[in-house]
C-alpha cells in the first residue's frame, strides 16, 4: 500500500487534538502529515508520531505548495467553507466535521459501519455527519436492515463537549459559581433543552439535523423521524434514547439482543438483572457504539426502545473521521 500525505485543519482544538490521539493508535500508513490551525497557533510546536511538528497557518499559499491526498477538518463550517475548495484543487480528498456540506446532494454523509459504499461517488469532499446521528445509526442499521424502520424518535442527553471549547468550560467553570460564556444558562446542575438555534417550527438545528442525516445516510426519505436534543451536565459522551417502529415482526427480546449484538461497531451492554447498561461514563475515550435498556414497545404493532452511548469526541467526530480516511486508503493503487 502506498504512503500518502495527510492534513489535518484544526488540529489544536478539541476535535483535532483527538484526531491527533486516534491517528497515533490507529497507525495509517502516511508519509507526511501536516498540520494546520489559524494564525493564532501558527508557529507552535507539538508532540505528533514521536517527533515535533509546528503549527502551519492555514492559508491558500501554506496549502498550494503542499502534495496532499487527505484533508480532515475540524475547524469549523467557515473555515471549511473557505478553505476545503483549495485543498481539493491540489488533488485531495477533504474529510469535513463541521456541518457546512452535510446536506449537499453531491457531498456523501458516511458512517463506514453503516454507508462505506458512499465514499465512492465523492468529488473531492466528504462530510463526517453530527456527532449525535453517527451513533444513532449504528444503532439503527442492523434494525434498517433486518426489520425496515417505519419511525423513529430521538431524545438525547448531550455533554458539554460536543458544544467544544466553551461549553466545556462553561459546566467546569459553572461548578466554581462563575456565569456561563457559552449557553444561555447555567449547565451545572441544570438541563438546557436547547441545542443549537430554534427554527420557525420550534425545532433547533441539531434536531434538524439528526432527522435530516438520518435519513440521507440510510438512503431512506420515507422515514419519519422527530427528536428532542437536550444538553446535560457531564463531560464526554452523548447519550439517546430511540424508539423505533419496525416494518416487519420482531418477535422476541431475545431476537432483538442478538440482532442488534451482530451489529459492526456495536457493543451490545444489556443485562438488566445484573445493572448493565451502557453509561456515558464508562464508555469514555473509546470507539465502539454502546447500546442496551432494550425493550419490545407494545404501543405499536412492532417496535423497540433502547438507549445507546458513545464518546461524543471519539466515534462521534475524530474516530469517524479516520475511519473514512482508511477506507479511502483502502481504494487507492
Amino acid at each position: 500500500m502506498k504512503k500518502i500525505n495527510v492534513a489535518v485543519v484544526g488540529a489544536t482544538g478539541m476535535v483535532g487534538s483527538k484526531f491527533l490521539q486516534v491517528l497515533t493508535e490507529r497507525q495509517l500508513p502516511v508519509e507526511n502529515y501536516f498540520l494546520f490551525a489559524s494564525s493564532r497557533s501558527a508557529g507552535k510546536e507539538i508532540e505528533f508520531m514521536g517527533k515535533k511538528h509546528t503549527i502551519i497557518e492555514l492559508t491558500k499559499e501554506n496549502i498550494q505548495n503542499k502534495k496532499i491526498d487527505i484533508a480532515l477538518f475540524s475547524a469549523g463550517g467557515s473555515t471549511s467553507l473557505e478553505f476545503a475548495k483549495y485543498f481539493v484543487e491540489i488533488g485531495a480528498t477533504v474529510v469535513d466535521n463541521s456541518s457546512a456540506f452535510r446536506m449537499e446532494k453531491d457531498v456523501p454523509l458516511v458512517v463506514p459501519e453503516v454507508n462505506p459504499e458512499d465514499v465512492d461517488w465523492n468529488t473531492g469532499i466528504i462530510a463526517n455527519p453530527n456527532c449525535s446521528t453517527i451513533q444513532a445509526v449504528v444503532a439503527l442499521k442492523p434494525l434498517y436492515d433486518k426489520y425496515g424502520i417505519k419511525r423513529i424518535v430521538y431524545s438525547t442527553y448531550q455533554a458539554v463537549s460536543g458544544a467544544g471549547v466553551g461549553g466545556y468550560n462553561d459546566l467546569i467553570e459553572g461548578i466554581k459559581g462563575e456565569a456561563p460564556t457559552k449557553f444561555p444558562y447555567p449547565i451545572h446542575g441544570n438541563l438546557i433543552p436547547q441545542i443549537d438555534d430554534f427554527v420557525e417550527s420550534g425545532y433547533t438545528k441539531e434536531e434538524i439535523k439528526m432527522i435530516d442525516e438520518t435519513k440521507k445516510i440510510l438512503h431512506d426519505d420515507t422515514l419519519r423521524v422527530t427528536a428532542t436534543t437536550v444538553r446535560v451536565p457531564i463531560t464526554y459522551g452523548h447519550s439517546e434514547s430511540i424508539n423505533v417502529e419496525f416494518k416487519l415482526p420482531c418477535t422476541s427480546l431475545a431476537e432483538l439482543r442478538e440482532t442488534i449484538k451482530n451489529g459492526e461497531g456495536i457493543v451490545l451492554q444489556d443485562d438488566p438483572k445484573n445493572k448493565v447498561y451502557p453509561m456515558p461514563l464508562l464508555t469514555a475515550d473509546t470507539d465502539p457504539v454502546y447500546v442496551g435498556r432494550l425493550r419490545l414497545d407494545d404501543t405499536v404493532d412492532s417496535g423497540c426502545n433502547m438507549f445507546v452511548v458513545a464518546d461524543n469526541i471519539r466515534k462521534g467526530a475524530a474516530t469517524n473521521a479516520v475511519q473514512i480516511a482508511e477506507l479511502l486508503i483502502s481504494k487507492m493503487k
